[in-house]
């Protein structure tokens, strides 16, 4: 039988892995937030195990709320920032957002 922190310990280099992929391939700044999602969701179970790990789940699940809920705001405040971009500028595209400093 497979030990449960092999599968967590995959579970989280799968979502670090396919939250880095998102960030690095997409230039579509809506795909962007959604990769940094995945990614801190990635770190949020590598808390978890961590603290299953030691023997201390209250204090992992704890700090993992207080992430989910900074995490969401960030969220919430990117998306709304992507949404007033793309009314001024007409595009979502990272690219072509940076070439208008220019």
């Amino acid at each position: 039988m497979i030990p449960l922190s092999l599968v967590a310990s995959v579970a989280v280099l799968g979502l670090v892995g396919i939250g880095l992929f998102g960030l690095l391939v997409t230039r579509h700044l809506i795909k962007v937030v959604v990769g940094l999602q995945v990614l801190v969701k990635g770190a949020l179970v590598a808390l978890v195990l961590a603290g299953r790990i030691t023997g201390q789940v209250q204090v992992a699940q704890s700090m993992a709320l207080t992430v989910i809920v900074a995490d969401t705001i960030v969220s919430v405040v990117a998306l709304a920032l992507a949404v007033q971009v793309r009314r001024q500028f007409g595009t979502l595209d990272v690219r072509a957002l940076s070439a208008l400093r220019r």
